[in-house]
C-alpha cells in the first residue's frame, strides 16, 4: 500500500513539471522566459531538422520551433527515416521524454534517447543556430556607396605662409 502511494507520488510529480508550462508571448525574449519550462505539445510536431547528432530543431504548429538537446549523440539520427517522441502524456518535456529513431534502416532495433533541453526559439535564435552549425550561410550585408555630403569638403592649409 505504501509502495502505491509512493509510485502515485512520483508520477504526479513529473506530470506537474510539464503541465505547469504558461504560454509565452510572442514580444517575450529569451531573457524573459524561463526556457527549463519549454515543453512541445505532441499532437503540433509538424517536422524536425537535425543540427548535428545531439541537436534538432523541430517544427510545431503556430509556426513554432524547438531547440531540442539531446543527453547523447545519436550518430544514426541523420540516416533515420524518422523520429517519434515517447512520453506519459501529451506534452514532451525535457529530462521527462525520449526521442525514438530506428538506429540502422536495415534492422527492426529501434534506439531511445532520452531529452536534456527543449527550448522555444525565436526566429532570430533559430537563424542563428542554422548559421552556428552550418545548416544557412550568413546574410552579407551590402554596405551603402559613400555619398557626396555638401559643406564636407576638406579644406588644406598651405603652411608656408605661416613661415
Amino acid at each position: 500500500m505504501k509502495l502505491k502511494h509512493i509510485v502515485i507520488a512520483l508520477s504526479l510529480s513529473a506530470l506537474a513539471g510539464c503541465a505547469g508550462t504558461a504560454e509565452q508571448s510572442d514580444d517575450a525574449t529569451s531573457e524573459d522566459r524561463d526556457w527549463r519550462d519549454d515543453c512541445i505539445y505532441q499532437p503540433s510536431v509538424r517536422g524536425y531538422r537535425v543540427l548535428d547528432a545531439q541537436n534538432l530543431l523541430v517544427d510545431a504548429a503556430g509556426r513554432r520551433t524547438y531547440h531540442v538537446v539531446l543527453r547523447r549523440k545519436a550518430y544514426e539520427l541523420r540516416s533515420s527515416m524518422g523520429i517519434a517522441f515517447k512520453s506519459t502524456s501529451s506534452r514532451v518535456c525535457e529530462d521527462f521524454s525520449e526521442i525514438v529513431f530506428r538506429d540502422n534502416m536495415f534492422e527492426r532495433s529501434f534506439e531511445s534517447i532520452r531529452i536534456r533541453t527543449i527550448r522555444l526559439l525565436t526566429p532570430e535564435e533559430e537563424e542563428h543556430l542554422l548559421i552556428q552549425f552550418g545548416k544557412k550561410e550568413p546574410e552579407i550585408e551590402q554596405t551603402p556607396a559613400p555619398e557626396d555630403v555638401k559643406g564636407a569638403e576638406v579644406e588644406e592649409l598651405d603652411t608656408a605662409d605661416n613661415d
